[in-house]
């Protein structure tokens, strides 16, 4: 039985998902193929993704390939109740509520493992760190997994080094459908958009402070300088540092930025990237966001702990009164500031992600038993798949090599 917040928020989620389905082509088309092949007839599926519109149709792909779905979200504050509510009103096994406590989010991925799944599909590393530390006697039907996000990965990464990842997980982040997209064009764009519809503050003008300059950070800082913000990148790479200086932003350490930003974004993947030193530094207003997976970018137990006043100053925007006088104002609880206070990334953006996503299952089903336990790179196959049917659903018609540059470049 599902765990969800009201099913009569139904017809909400469901006009989510078909406004989505009607601009996500290259997952229409896969859910075609599935719906006749039916891939993954009789297997079980456990999801954990941000549970809104766009997860919610690519369930119904793979639920259209014969699969018994299993869905929670992976983040408390990014489910969406509606679209949870439109999946279960239909017969899918759904276990998320917006807003659950850390205990509540846990039963869910408990949940949706319990069952037995033979697919994992993760965003961060949940459920496969748990069916790792309390389902260990369920991995043997486990054919194998994808993971969509670096945090994730890196997780899989320290267990595959460490020899203790059990079946073959399919690094769908590192596919070049995926990150030179959705972590440079989806991220750059669903944080502005929530950072701007949660604040109602003009960009322009202001300094913009970007910790990180991997794909996700290039993307904020390209979004915020066409916003016309004053960007500086604060980063601890020496090639990532360099080639932001490269593309035309001041780079500095993150003390010194402190007192110059107007509003910050860290994108690193790491812990501790704004700690209360910063916070003390900032100027009175400044607003602190997070766009990492995890809450753990900004130091949130020393705001909390050393904060005079707490308050909340807007919806989705919590006011922290510092010793020193200053307020510093945080959005979504320090939590994943596109997801936590807006819908994600867009939906044509993600239509490739998820493409990924769905084509790296059917090939763990294809070649079950052949891949190795640790993690696995998209095939470039793949990758090449979704390309050419985008291109083609967005009328774009590309050149071809002649057999002589073939043998030219071949050798």
């Amino acid at each position: 039985m599902s765990t969800i917040k009201d099913l009569n928020l139904a017809p909400s989620g469901e006009r989510k998902i078909r406004w989505v389905e009607a601009h996500m082509p290259v997952l229409r088309d896969i859910g075609s193929d599935f719906a006749r092949e039916k891939p993954f007839a009789g297997l079980k599926i456990a999801l954990s993704v941000h549970l809104e519109a766009k997860t919610a149709y690519l369930c119904r792909v793979l639920e259209m390939g014969g699969a018994e779905m299993h869905v929670t979200g992976s983040n408390p504050l990014s489910t969406q109740d509606d679209v949870a509510a439109a999946l279960a009103a239909k017969g899918m096994d759904v276990h998320a509520v917006y807003g659950c406590t850390d205990e509540e989010y846990q039963a869910h991925l408990r949940s949706v493992l319990s069952v037995g799944p033979n697919i994992i599909i993760d965003d961060g590393g949940d459920l496969v760190h748990l069916m790792h530390t309390e389902f260990t006697d369920l991995i043997p039907q486990v054919i194998g997994g994808c993971e969509e996000t670096t945090t994730g990965i890196h997780r899989l990464r320290i267990m595959d080094r460490a020899g203790t990842l059990r079946f073959p997980m399919i690094m769908v982040n590192d596919a070049d459908c995926k990150h030179l997209f959705d972590n440079r064009y989806g991220t750059g764009q669903s944080v502005w958009d929530g950072i701007m519809r949660t604040t109602n503050l003009v960009v322009a003008g202001k300094y913009v402070v970007v910790s990180g300059y991997g794909w996700c950070g290039k993307g904020v800082a390209m979004r915020a300088k066409g916003l016309g913000a004053k960007v500086i990148v604060t980063e601890v790479d020496p090639i990532r540092a360099l080639e932001a200086v490269m593309d035309g932003y001041e780079v500095m350490p993150m003390m010194d930025a402190a007192a110059i930003g107007d509003i910050f974004v860290s994108v690193t993947g790491c812990k501790d990237v704004i700690t209360l030193e910063h916070c003390e530094r900032m100027k009175d207003g400044a607003i602190v966001s997070n766009a990492g997976h995890f809450n753990v970018e900004i130091d949130m137990e020393a705001l909390d702990r050393c904060a005079d006043e707490i308050y909340e100053a807007r919806h989705n925007i919590d006011a922290y009164r510092l010793p020193n006088g200053k307020t510093i104002y945080v959005i979504a609880q320090g939590r994943l500031v596109n997801l936590a206070a807006g819908d994600g990334h867009p939906a044509e953006i993600m239509d490739m992600s998820f493409a990924v996503q769905a084509m790296s299952a059917e090939y763990l089903v294809r070649t079950r038993g052949q891949l190795k336990p640790g993690v696995v790179s998209v095939p470039a196959e793949i990758d090449d798949n979704i390309a050419r049917r985008k291109l083609k659903a967005m009328g774009v018609s590309i050149d071809s090599l002649s057999c002589s540059q073939k043998e030219y470049l071949n050798g």
